[in-house]
């Protein structure tokens, strides 16, 4: 069976092209336990991404950990994304070629989100998709305000448990009363 494509984002790459994540980086929340200024960007980059992802892909997200507050992070899943923190002493372009290289060894899909140019250049080529971070932000955004819009015309109607069964089975409830 063939293995889903994989999806790799170059995390800060994208959470420095758009205010939607960059509003994001300020100050910790006071009541955090995190000193961390790029945690609420994370966050909502995570779940962009999932919501991008689907099940079209199998989502990574790989961040730069060289420059982090806490540089020792953890390589972990959050809603089907896998979190990948490159070593102090490597770069996350380095992992991202390193998941590329392994995904055409396996010929295996893989879509890279990045706009790095020399990211672009060094991993381009088949079987791998470039994506820039401004159309993978621009994809998320058209997503989230159709799904607003769904949720807008689910909740204008009456969903009561009546409108979810069947005739059938509704039938036969009418006729015990």
């Amino acid at each position: 069976m063939a293995r889903q494509e994989l999806l790799i984002v170059d995390g800060y790459n994208v959470i420095f092209k758009t205010p939607r994540y960059m509003d994001l980086m300020d100050a910790p929340d006071p009541k955090s336990l995190s000193t961390d200024p790029f945690d609420r960007a994370r966050e909502l980059l995570i779940s962009d991404v999932a919501a991008y992802a689907q099940s079209r892909y199998t989502p990574v997200i790989v961040f730069d950990g060289s420059g982090n507050v806490s540089p020792e992070r953890p390589n972990l899943t959050r809603a089907s994304v896998r979190l990948i923190f490159s070593k102090p002493d490597e770069t996350a372009d380095a992992v991202i070629e390193r998941l590329v290289t392994q995904c055409r060894f396996e010929d295996r899909p893989v879509s890279v989100v990045t706009s790095d140019n020399t990211i672009r250049a060094t991993v381009g080529g088949i079987p791998v998709t470039r994506i820039s971070s401004a159309t993978l932000i621009s994809d998320v955004v058209i997503n989230e305000k159709d799904s607003r819009q769904v949720m807008a015309d689910q909740g204008k109607k009456r969903m009561t448990v009546a409108d979810r069964l069947d005739e059938s089975t509704l039938a036969k409830l009418k006729e015990l009363l």
